[in-house]
């Protein structure tokens, strides 16, 4: 039993890279709402925004991209839902 717990816990040793902001580390890359190429990578398929977990962004540049995104939403540079990707549009 005791070895059977000790393999359990070795088996839940996952540790996962640390992820760099992006723009922490190249400070040329600006975030701005006319980039839709870069914003496109933040969004998901639904068209929501990614949160930080999976990004890999810091708090500061998350909210700005979000605030980004969303001043692009409003402009019709991007979508607020997913199903015109699908379309081509």
């Amino acid at each position: 039993m005791a070895n059977q717990r000790s393999y359990r816990r070795r088996s839940n040793n996952y540790y996962s890279r640390p992820k760099v902001c992006q723009f922490c580390t190249d400070k040329n890359v600006e975030i701005d709402y006319k980039n839709t190429d870069l914003l496109r990578r933040y969004i998901t398929d639904d068209g929501k925004i990614r949160p930080r977990r999976q990004t890999g962004t810091c708090a500061r540049h998350q909210r700005a991209i979000a605030g980004e995104i969303k001043r692009a939403r409003h402009i019709a540079l991007l979508p607020y839902t997913g199903k015109y990707w699908e379309d081509g549009r």
